[in-house]
């Protein structure tokens, strides 16, 4: 069974919670309870704040998924998290943070689909994801759309290759930049329709589609996350979702297969890091609290609210997470050396 079909059905996007939220877990001291785990500093683990760095911008898909599971996960872990954003450079910036940081469990990263593509994007990347950071786990696998302003002239995603093909030089294709979700999604699309667009990239998804709403520029890929409350709304026109079976949420809207591109095959998937070097049982409470998050119902009902779903048990664990990584590795390094793609 695929993860996209345990999608549920729901309406409209949850509240993102403010970007200098706290999320506490327990009433005390923010101790740790009576298991396991101590960090470098020899107490026992967590015995302070643990900080989960997003590297991309507030109210942004990731920024949503890690706030889902922090309180959860903190609940579990007997301690507190606080989320912080750290964007820039396509997520690089907030990455080598974590890479950098102390390896004691306390500077945790949340990262997506990025995390393998930035050596393909990237010169002078300042780490490596396999070799300089452990794996705690994968949190979700998020669908894609493909959303257009309401008023645009392609009534299909079929009709839009034949518009595109013909207008190639005044289409717009908006993104959140070199190597985000929604970029990687665009090259692809442009792959497979053979045309290449003029792309204009924002400083997150979330100017990209306010602008998309606003008719500034024409189309866009988005994770489900994002866009699911405009798509309900009727505030954008959604073409297809990229994923082999239909959404839970957006039960009316087809498959890139069904709709004719079955080329434009892409979803998200987020994971939780930790630097290398970090102790074995700290990274092992930290998979062991994700599972524990990802199970809760509270977080499954607001994962179903957004086209997605939490990853089945088996697959929140740093041996699961290390295949997967692996794997999206060599698939993009391919895709972008085809696209001839690089960052400044």
């Amino acid at each position: 069974m695929t993860w996209t079909s345990r999608y549920r059905t729901a309406a409209r996007a949850i509240a993102v919670i403010g970007a200098a939220a706290l999320v506490s877990a327990c009433a005390g001291n923010g101790g740790a309870g009576g298991t396991g785990g101590t960090a470098s500093g020899g107490g026992a683990y967590p015995d302070r704040t643990i900080t989960f760095v997003v590297p991309f911008s507030a109210g942004g898909p990731t920024d949503t998924v890690t706030r889902m599971i922090a309180e959860p996960m903190g609940a579990k872990l007997g301690g507190k998290i606080v989320v912080q954003n750290v964007e820039g450079a396509g997520g690089t910036v907030g990455a080598g943070e974590v890479a950098r940081a102390e390896p004691d469990g306390y500077t945790v990263l949340m990262h997506h689909i990025g995390m393998s593509t930035a050596p393909a994007l990237y010169q002078d990347l300042g780490y490596q994801p396999l070799e300089s950071f452990e794996m705690v786990g994968l949190v979700t696998e998020v669908p894609m759309t493909v959303v257009a302003r309401k008023d645009f002239e392609p009534a299909t995603l079929q009709d839009l290759v034949t518009y595109v093909k013909a207008n190639a030089s005044k289409v717009t294709l908006a993104n959140a930049g070199i190597g985000a979700a929604s970029h990687l999604c665009g090259l692809l699309f442009q792959t497979a329709a053979g045309v290449k667009l003029q792309e204009v990239p924002y400083e997150g998804t979330g100017p990209a589609l306010t602008d998309l709403v606003g008719g500034q520029v024409d189309f866009m890929c988005d994770q489900t996350t994002n866009t699911s409350g405009q798509i309900s709304a009727k505030e954008v026109k959604v073409y297809a979702v990229t994923t082999p079976e239909r959404v839970g949420s957006l039960p009316d809207v087809p498959t890139t297969t069904e709709a004719g591109l079955p080329q434009l095959q892409v979803s998200v998937w987020h994971g939780l890091y930790v630097p290398k070097g970090t102790p074995p049982d700290v990274v092992s409470k930290l998979s062991e609290a994700l599972k524990t998050a990802l199970a809760d119902q509270k977080v499954i009902d607001q994962m179903a609210k957004l086209g997605t779903a939490p990853v089945p048990a088996e697959a929140a664990t740093p041996e699961a997470h290390r295949t997967k990584l692996q794997e999206q590795l060599g698939t993009w390094a391919k895709v972008i050396a085809d696209a001839g793609v690089k960052a400044g």
